[in-house]
C-alpha cells in the first residue's frame, strides 16, 4: 500500500482539460465487500452550491453507475502515464463479469470508507450531492444527440462535494 498525504485543496494546481480530458481519471465507488472502477474523460472541478465539487458523467449502461447510485461516496483518481493501459482496460471492460481490478493491475484501497486505486498519485474523495440524468430534451444543440447518443445510452451527471484530496 502506498502512503498518501492530505493535500490542501487551495494548493491544488491541475488543469482539468488535461487531467480529465486527455490523461483520463478513474471513478471508483462501492464498499470493501464490492467495489468497481471505470475510466472517465468527461467531467471537471469547480464551485457549486457554495462547495468545492467535482462533476463526472457516466453512461446508463455502465456497471460502476450502479455502485454510485447505491452509495453516498465516490473517488476521482489520477494515475501517471505508466498506467495508461490500465485506464484503457478500465474504460473498455466491465467489472460485472470479471475481476477488473486484477486484470488492470490495480489495487482497491480505502480512506473514510471511500474506495480508490492505490496506484493513483492524486485522489479526490467525494460525497455525492446530485445525480442529474441527461435527456434528449436538455440539449439546446440538437447535434449532440446524433453525435454522442445514437445508441440512446445516455449519461447521468454526478456532482460530488470534495471531502478530501490526497497525493503521494
Amino acid at each position: 500500500m502506498h502512503t498518501f498525504q492530505p493535500y490542501p485543496i487551495d494548493l491544488l494546481e491541475m488543469n482539468p482539460f488535461t487531467k480529465i480530458g486527455r490523461e483520463w481519471a478513474l471513478v471508483t465507488s462501492g464498499t470493501k465487500a464490492k467495489v468497481n472502477t471505470m475510466t472517465v474523460s468527461w467531467g471537471g472541478v469547480g464551485v457549486l452550491w457554495g462547495k468545492n465539487v467535482t462533476f463526472i458523467f457516466i453512461r446508463d449502461s455502465r456497471y460502476t453507475k450502479e455502485f454510485i447510485d447505491q452509495g453516498e461516496f465516490f473517488s476521482l483518481a489520477f494515475l501517471d502515464e505508466t498506467y495508461h493501459a490500465a485506464l484503457q482496460y478500465c474504460g473498455s471492460h466491465s467489472g460485472r463479469d470479471n475481476d477488473k481490478w486484477s486484470e488492470a493491475g490495480l489495487t482497491p484501497a480505502f480512506r473514510h470508507s471511500i474506495p480508490y486505486p492505490d496506484e493513483a498519485n492524486l485522489v479526490i474523495l467525494c460525497h455525492k450531492m446530485a445525480a442529474v440524468p441527461i435527456t434528449e430534451n436538455t440539449f439546446t444543440d440538437k447535434n449532440i444527440m446524433s453525435k454522442w447518443y445514437g445508441d440512446k445510452d445516455m449519461h447521468t451527471m454526478y456532482v460530488g462535494e470534495i471531502l478530501d484530496v490526497m497525493a503521494r
